[in-house]
């Protein structure tokens, strides 16, 4: 078996992230490596995290990020590895210190990105490298992903398919009723990117097409990914693999307009004039009056901050302020 990666990014999620530290303890893969990225935490988390390695008596290394993404001391080879960061680098940027960390010490074939509010079931990474391994044109696999707090109910097979000329992603299955019996096959055709919340990259498809791009800090990562992969490999969903999401712990992501946080209101909107004019200018003006209905529904719910946002960043200098395309740092 080839050995994994098990990619986590923490920020202030110390409680979430020994959860899920817990549930990985349970798999039934070997051979692994837990890296633990924790992207400038401003609570407990470093301590806590020490407290919890040392009193499960797991071995393990610590490391800056400078030092892990040079891999670390080349003879040690402990099964987890926690890194400091220094700074909130983002969801990207967290999980490419990882993956440089990894690619230096080149032991591996695959990593798994792995939400810190995530559990997973004994069997979710064997499910995933058996997928991929059955797939050989595959870089990235995705999991079932099912609500944490109602575990009957499916937050995505695998992944989604974006949906260029309104900006927004559509998930197989999304309003099924609790009945639906879903179609692995039908649910792996219909996707054009993974959830990051469970995503199996292989080695390979990281050496050809590179680490994240860091450009949008949150949110459009995994499309930005899969878009920047298309012509080189295809994508797979593992039905098998389940993973448990409490879905957006740390940042307040919600669908529900009254409930979104201002910080992951932001991003959706700022990422998604971004990304559609990265890969799909010409769906800009569509994109753009789909986010000034949005506009008009935070006026209605009286956000009026909100409404200010995209606005700007649709005809302001926000837009002149997003970045321009360009590849992350390997």
């Amino acid at each position: 078996m080839k050995k994994v990666y098990i990619v986590i990014v923490n920020w202030n999620g110390w409680r979430d992230t020994v959860e899920c530290l817990e549930s990985l303890l349970a798999l039934n893969y070997s051979p692994y490596t837990v890296v633990i990225c924790d992207n400038g935490s401003r609570d407990e988390s470093l301590h806590k995290l020490r407290d919890w390695m040392e009193e499960r008596e797991i071995d393990w290394a610590e490391y800056t990020a400078a030092e892990a993404e040079t891999g670390g001391i080349p003879s040690w080879d402990h099964p987890f590895v926690l890194i400091r960061t220094g700074e909130n680098l983002g969801f990207a940027g967290g999980n490419n210190v990882a993956l440089r960390y990894a690619l230096s010490r080149d032991d591996f074939g695959w990593a798994w990105l792995l939400n810190n509010d995530t559990v997973v079931d004994p069997g979710a990474l064997s499910a995933l490298v058996r997928r991929i391994d059955e797939k050989p044109s595959a870089g990235m696999c995705g999991s079932t992903l099912r609500y944490y707090g109602r575990r009957d109910k499916v937050q995505a097979y695998g992944g989604g398919h974006y949906c260029s000329w309104v900006g927004l992603p559509w998930h197989y299955g999304r309003f099924a009723p609790p009945w639906f019996q879903a179609d692995p096959a039908a649910a792996e055709r219909s996707m054009n990117y993974v959830e990051g919340a469970s995503l199996l990259v292989s080695r390979e498809f990281l050496r050809e097409v590179g680490l994240m791009c860091e450009d949008y800090f949150l949110y459009f990562e995994e499309a930005d990914w899969a878009n920047r992969a298309q012509g080189h490999f295809t994508l797979a969903y593992a039905p098998e693999s389940v993973v448990y999401h409490k879905v957006g712990r740390s940042i307040g992501t919600r669908s529900n307009p009254r409930k979104k946080s201002y910080t992951c209101d932001y991003f959706n909107v700022r990422n998604r004039i971004l990304f559609t004019r990265r890969y799909y200018p010409k769906a800009l003006p569509a994109v753009s009056l789909v986010l000034l209905g949005a506009m008009l529904l935070r006026v209605l719910l009286l956000k009026f901050d909100r409404a200010a946002m995209i606005w700007k960043l649709l005809f302001g200098e926000g837009t002149g302020g997003l970045p321009s395309a360009r590849e992350p740092r390997r």
